[in-house]
């Protein structure tokens, strides 16, 4: 028969094997704070939370949760404020094209007569000069000075059109009256009014409450973004702290929203607010 090894030497070695994997086994059921950082998904962070027993376990998944809806939150503001700097930074640049193209058709205009003058002789120049002068008077100057390049749209004007186009497609909703793009949009009815104007079908009006200003806000950006493809410029929670939202920012954001419903063909023009 062949020894086999002695019982009392087996009993001790499995001893002190559990003895050096206990302590293992355990920390490795608990996750460290560096482990519950690298989570980025917070549905998983919210089970950890459930099935969690252990009070510092559960204050260090708190604590995780808690950080990665500020990162969340950051980055969405970030992202928010580079979209918003693209869509200021197309306006002035569109702004400025606008100019260059003035500023080109003034020189085309000035031109022939530079030309004129350096086909004729000296004589012949000076006799057109003085006719040009007598010929001048008030009327031809105002005229003049009223003539198309001088009446050429601006940001004002562009602004005040974009306010009147929001009144004329809300004024049919009960409860709208849109005077400026800070006020008028504070408790979110204005927003859910033009949103249903182009998309009827998407929730009930008539039952909105404008006591209930984030359910407004969520249900309109969120149309508008999955019917429009228009971005949620923006946040819920900015326009919650304020009493009345900055104009620049609304104005920002109805100005993108316009841009979506032309492109999807909604809002038949050839002018781009």
């Amino acid at each position: 028969m062949e020894a086999g090894p002695d019982e009392g030497a087996v009993g001790a070695a499995s001893a002190n094997e559990a003895s050096e994997t206990t302590p293992s086994n355990t920390s490795s059921g608990t996750l460290t704070s560096l482990q519950l950082a690298a989570i980025e998904d917070e549905e998983v962070l919210n089970k950890l939370l459930d099935k969690a027993v252990d009070f510092d376990e559960r204050r260090m998944i708190r604590a995780a949760l808690r950080d990665l809806l500020k990162k969340k939150r950051e980055k969405r503001e970030k992202e928010r404020g580079s979209r918003q700097d693209d869509l200021r930074q197309q306006a002035l640049s569109k702004a400025g094209t606008g100019r260059m193209g003035m500023n080109r058709g003034q020189t085309s205009n000035h031109q022939p007569k530079s030309h004129m003058h350096s086909q004729f002789p000296a004589s012949t120049t000076s006799s057109l000069s003085k006719t040009t002068s007598s010929m001048a008077n008030p009327a031809i100057t105002t005229a003049h000075q009223s003539s198309p390049v001088a009446a050429a749209p601006n940001m004002k004007n562009v602004k005040q059109m974009l306010l009147d186009w929001c009144r004329a497609k809300t004024k049919p909703y009960e409860g709208v009256e849109i005077h400026n793009f800070s006020s008028s949009w504070s408790d979110g009815i204005a927003f859910c009014a033009l949103v249903h104007r182009f998309f009827p079908d998407a929730f009930e009006y008539s039952i909105l409450n404008p006591n209930a200003r984030k359910d407004n806000f969520e249900l309109a950006f969120s149309t508008a973004e999955r019917l429009a493809d228009c971005p949620p410029l923006l946040d819920v929670e900015d326009l919650l702290r304020m009493n009345e939202p900055d104009w620049k920012c609304v104005y920002t954001y109805i100005q993108e929203f316009y841009r979506c419903l032309v492109e999807k063909g909604l809002v038949k023009t050839k002018k781009k607010l």
